[in-house]
């Protein structure tokens, strides 16, 4: 079972940063257990975590939820999601996942991020690691996206 001392930091960091970066404040849905660590969105941003924590954290949402978060964060209208788009959503992935760094270091817990990748497409298999994750859905003005927390203690 994944520990909550791994996932609150995650859902912190991405209220204050959404809020910040969007400019509106999420809203949280039920979590949900999810046993291997899958796509569900057509637009993933995967960030490893290492050290004395270790997994990854899925930013998952639609292309067109990824079109209005870029535009919001981009301040112009973004058609096609293309590599300007794709930029700006990696950094909200990575800007989340830097934050709930300091958290977890707050903590104890001494990990560090890899930079994001954009993964598109569902049902892709990110890990070989056998970590449960916990998915936390989240509602914004732009519309719907989920975290995965995949972690574990380092062994």
């Amino acid at each position: 079972m994944m520990k909550v001392e791994y996932i609150n930091p995650f859902v912190e960091a991405s209220f204050s940063v959404m809020e910040m970066v969007l400019g509106n404040r999420p809203v949280k849905g039920n979590l949900a257990m999810q046993p291997a660590t899958f796509t569900s969105q057509q637009c993933n941003v995967v960030c490893g975590v290492t050290g004395q924590v270790q997994g990854q954290v899925i930013y998952g949402m639609s292309l067109q939820v990824a079109d209005k978060i870029a535009t919001t964060m981009l301040g112009q209208p973004i058609k096609v999601f293309d590599q300007l788009a794709a930029s700006a959503i990696a950094e909200l992935g990575n800007m989340i996942s830097g934050n709930a760094m300091s958290k977890l270091s707050e903590a104890g817990f001494i990990c560090d991020i890899t930079p994001p990748t954009i993964i598109r497409g569902t049902n892709v298999k990110i890990s070989t690691l056998s970590i449960p994750a916990i998915v936390i859905p989240i509602t914004l003005e732009q519309g719907e996206l989920s975290i995965t927390v995949g972690l574990q203690g380092r062994k």
